[in-house]
């Protein structure tokens, strides 16, 4: 066969992987040696991967020696500066949203110590803490650190990362922000000082310039803030416990915030563990260490009545949020516009003073000593607290009522249980739309149904039983068994999930989602519960409380979080609340509201075995919450109120009632009366609502409690925490619309009420 035909017969040649040659131009000669007719070299392929790690590789240099030169750059650029501000730090003014004066927090507390005065075990405390190798690493950590700035940069959220020679020139030197460019400064002082410093000289400066809480600066002043005495007489245990304080010093502090005393004692633990883990304590001495409680705060005394509470609530409000780094706000210099009212602040005091302080006497009535008050006011249309009242006296008593988070809010919840019922459309367990005029039975010790946990059978008030009962009558006699049967109906779940869209913490302490949810185990504060019920005034949207309307520091003003209202829960299901909560004021246990003079709904609420008393209501102006709490002044315990003031039980519908009606008609003496404008549910059409009678201005001495609110926290043995739910909507509580809801659904026709 010839050439000619075995060419044309053949397989067409593989692609080559190169651009072909240009077939105008002559073929280049054969390599030196290379076989005739042997085929080319591909030495373009070779070359490619060459080229390829060529390129990385020059780029690589490149780059380490631009990273060589930045470094060098700033080493000779960055020097070691004077003593910033905070070493040396001002008071902060806080203002009414007027503009006049409300405070000025205390001078800082600080003095330092040698070294020599501060016990080994002290110092070892502190670096098991914070820095273990303190004593063999190097001034800087870099991985730490740019794992730390990354998380800052992609917002992951702020992290240190840094060795306590770091916190030393972060304290003394520069500031708290966390910003890249004072974390790179930070980089360059603290090699710079492990030249110049001894390891023994940079921990003396870190222990004198570390902020402990409690206006306190340095290890010494911490000794007596904390414990009484000086440093060089704490305790390990007590050591271990300041060095504890370094992670969160307000938040550890377990007098002002007792309901962290479990994350408070995890960190005491970790800090000795690690001293045992370095060879610092021995495993027997661990263990016969007991958690050291420190005194009670002594709050300066320009702080005194109700501003110390003030300045507390606003620097948990700005540090809880991340506005303003705890330690830099120590620092001073800031000017703080708060959005508290001046007028309606001192109406609440003298509401509170007028219905409960006033009325106190321990030589009479031994409970007295036990009673403590909380209230605080919101605006619904715009969330901003208004008037807050945290105790008798911040320098007496530094715990305040207003925010603490440790007694039950008890009855008060159940209009969240309802809330929820609306929203997701709930049936009964007969497949009937809830109402207010749906019945349940209302017998008392009644075990709920269609519960997969443990048996649940709540006490109603006195073991009353109420046969088959309305849920709006039940809701104006706060009737247990009624609501720890819809808590199932509706889910657990998703009454909690309810709770926290109006404006309770995800975090509140016993917000479990079992049936004795609804009954008010939970333990949120006063001014959560203000934020909730201001979410119902608001026709379902919230706008997050604020206490600060303007920030600034050294004249410039600084940003503040928007509070733009959202949509939490539908308008129907908050305004079939309210019309719910409107017939506990006119009919049910809080009567004594109507002394304000103004259309009103509200809830009264009673914690187990009656160690606090509730009422919480709003108008369509202004949402207010106050409580009574009964408290030890000694030991702490939380005490029953039977007795105080005079009264055999002390009920949300009495005193609590009789402050807020005080208030809200003070407080709202210059605005024109508003009714609420409600859209109800189907099925949901109440009643005419009779005129609001012209009875005396603080509601008469006992304030038309009719005894009936439940003892509401009283929840038997605890249930598993299985959900139980029926199924529902999941995402509602973020969009704020109804999702199936009752309007495809509508309930029977409204029956006359008796």
């Amino acid at each position: 066969m010839s050439p000619s035909v075995r060419s044309s017969s053949a397989a067409p040649p593989p692609d080559p992987g190169w651009e072909p040659r240009d077939p105008t131009l002559p073929a280049p000669p054969p390599a030196a040696g290379a076989r005739p007719g042997a085929r080319p070299r591909a030495r373009t392929r070779a070359s490619l991967p060459r080229r390829l790690l060529r390129a990385a590789v020059g780029t690589l240099l490149l780059g380490g020696a631009l990273l060589a030169g930045a470094f060098v750059t700033g080493y000779l650029l960055v020097s070691i500066p004077a003593a910033n501000a905070a070493a040396l730090a001002q008071s902060n003014l806080y203002l009414y949203r007027d503009g006049t004066v409300l405070a000025r927090d205390g001078e800082v507390n600080r003095q330092n110590v040698r070294l020599d005065r501060i016990p080994l075990h002290v110092r070892q405390a502190v670096l098991a803490a914070e820095d273990r190798d303190f004593h063999t690493s190097r001034a800087v950590d870099p991985k730490a650190m740019v794992r730390a700035g990354w998380n800052t940069v992609t917002g992951k959220g702020r992290q240190s990362g840094s060795t306590i020679t770091q916190q030393y020139v972060k304290n003394y030197y520069l500031g708290q922000e966390q910003t890249l460019t004072r974390k790179a400064k930070e980089f360059f002082i603290a090699i710079k000082l492990e030249r110049e410093k001894t390891k023994d000289e940079i921990l003396q400066g870190y222990l004198n310039t570390s902020y402990f809480g409690r206006n306190a600066y340095g290890v010494q002043a911490a000794a007596h803030a904390y414990y009484g005495k000086d440093v060089e007489r704490l305790t390990p245990a007590e050591g271990a416990y300041l060095a504890a304080l370094l992670k969160a010093p307000s938040a550890y502090d377990v007098t002002t915030h007792p309901e962290h005393r479990p994350a408070v004692l995890a960190r005491w633990a970790y800090v000795l563990d690690g001293m045992v883990g370095e060879g610092w304590l021995t495993p027997g001495e661990r263990a016969a260490l007991h958690f050291p409680d420190p005194q009670t705060a002594r709050p300066a005394t320009g702080l005194s009545g109700q501003r110390g509470y003030v300045v507390q609530a606003v620097e948990e409000y700005l540090t809880g949020r991340g506005i303003v780094d705890e330690k830099t706000l120590a620092g001073g210099g800031f000017r703080i516009v708060t959005t508290l009212d001046p007028d309606r602040q001192a109406a609440l005091v003298r509401a509170v003073e007028d219905r409960v302080t006033h009325r106190l006497d321990p030589a009479t009535h031994p409970t007295d000593r036990y009673v403590r008050a909380g209230a605080a006011a919101v605006e619904p249309a715009t969330g901003s607290v208004v008037a807050l009242y945290g105790g008798v006296d911040y320098t007496e008593q530094y715990v305040s009522n207003a925010t603490r988070r440790d007694y039950q809010v008890g009855s008060t919840f159940k209009p969240f249980v309802f809330t929820a019922a609306v929203q997701s459309g709930a049936r009964t367990q007969h497949g009937e739309p809830i109402t207010p005029y749906t019945l349940y039975d209302g017998t008392d010790r009644r075990p709920v149904e269609g519960w997969p946990g443990a048996p649940y059978d709540p006490a109603n008030e006195d073991g009353e039983s109420y046969g088959e009962i309305a849920v709006g009558t039940a809701t104006d006699l706060s009737v247990n068994a009624v609501y720890a049967q819809m808590a199932v109906d509706v889910g657990p779940s998703h009454v909690r999930r309810t709770a926290v869209a109006l404006g309770l913490p995800p975090t509140t302490p016993d917000l479990t989602a079992s049936p004795s949810i609804a009954l008010g185990p939970a333990t949120a504060s006063v001014l959560d519960m203000a934020q909730a019920y201001a979410t119902l005034a608001a026709h379902g949207r919230r706008g997050d409380h604020t206490l600060v309307a303007a920030l600034s520091r050294d004249g410039e003003p600084l940003p503040l979080p928007s509070s733009e209202p959202r949509q939490a829960v539908g308008r129907e299901a908050a305004d079939t609340t309210t019309a719910v909560l409107r017939s506990v004021v006119e009919t049910g246990t809080g009567t004594a509201a109507l002394a304000a003079g103004r259309p009103a709904a509200g809830k009264t609420g009673t914690a187990e075995d009656d160690k606090a008393a509730w009422f919480a209501g709003y108008t369509p102006e202004l949402a207010t919450v106050v409580a009574l709490m009964g408290q030890d002044p000694e030991t702490g315990a939380q005490k029953p109120l039977y007795g105080a003031l005079g009264l055999p039980r002390v009920n949300g519908g009495g005193p609590p009632a009789e402050i807020w009606a005080r208030f809200t008609r003070e407080a709202l003496a210059d605005a024109p009366v508003r009714d609420f404008d409600l859209h109800l549910m189907p099925g949901a059409e109440l009643p005419e609502v009779p005129p609001l009678p012209d009875g005396p201005e603080d509601g008469g001495e006992d304030g038309g409690e009719d005894g009936r609110d439940g003892r509401d926290g009283r929840d038997g043995p605890r249930e598993d925490d299985r959900e139980g739910d029926r199924g529902g909507p999941e995402d509602w509580y973020e969009t704020g619309e109804a999702g199936p809801g009752p309007a495809k659904r509508p309930g029977p026709a409204a029956p006359k009420r008796t």
